[in-house]
């Protein structure tokens, strides 16, 4: 077994530490509209040193998946949380409302996404899978529970809420999204057999 330095247990606490901050200060930058974030005013709103961004992050491609990330992980953990309080249906449409809420807090990051990955190619499997995943697992507990019906497949649910998703700037987007959950979540109970 190596042999462990002193004190790299704390120096490793701090990196994880720094790490969420300049992750946690990210996100705000984006949330705030401010796509063309440098990392210098990076480290200012993080309150660490310019070293310790280029440490954890050497471009900013790195930047904005580490964020892209680490906001699709915390979205999806959502789901377990849901199953566990909610009767699985409830629990699905709960995670649904989630879902585009989080796409309207999130129209920064989707922004410097969406310049970056035309730029570098930064993948967004990761967080298709993610969600489909979470889907996949709340619309299984419904169906055992016999709250939905079995012959819709999660990729199909993700595709219909993904209408949603085209202009969420739109003056009636919150209002239309809640319908087409609402729609969506009708057709997954209709002839559902408890």
């Amino acid at each position: 077994m190596p042999e462990r330095r002193p004190g790299e247990k704390s120096l490793r606490a701090d990196a994880r530490r720094n790490r969420a901050s300049l992750i946690a200060a990210a996100r705000e930058a984006f949330a705030a509209g401010e796509l063309d974030l440098r990392m210098e005013a990076l480290a200012r709103r993080a309150g660490v040193g310019i070293g310790t961004v280029y440490r954890h992050f050497p471009t900013r491609d790195a930047l904005i998946e580490a964020v892209y990330r680490a906001e699709v992980d915390r979205l999806c953990a959502a789901a377990d949380t849901l199953l566990a309080e909610h009767p699985p249906d409830e629990a699905l449409r709960r995670f649904l409302e989630h879902l585009v809420a989080h796409l309207a807090a999130n129209l920064g990051l989707a922004r410097a996404l969406g310049t970056e990955m035309v730029a570098s190619g930064i993948p967004r499997q990761h967080g298709d899978e993610q969600v489909l995943q979470a889907l996949t697992a709340l619309m299984s507990a419904a169906r055992c529970a016999g709250r939905i019906r079995s012959d819709i497949r999660p990729e199909t649910v993700a595709l219909t809420l993904s209408v949603v998703c085209i202009d969420p700037e739109h003056p009636q987007w919150s209002a239309q999204a809640a319908e087409v959950i609402a729609l969506i979540m009708d057709g997954l109970r209709a002839t559902a057999r408890p």
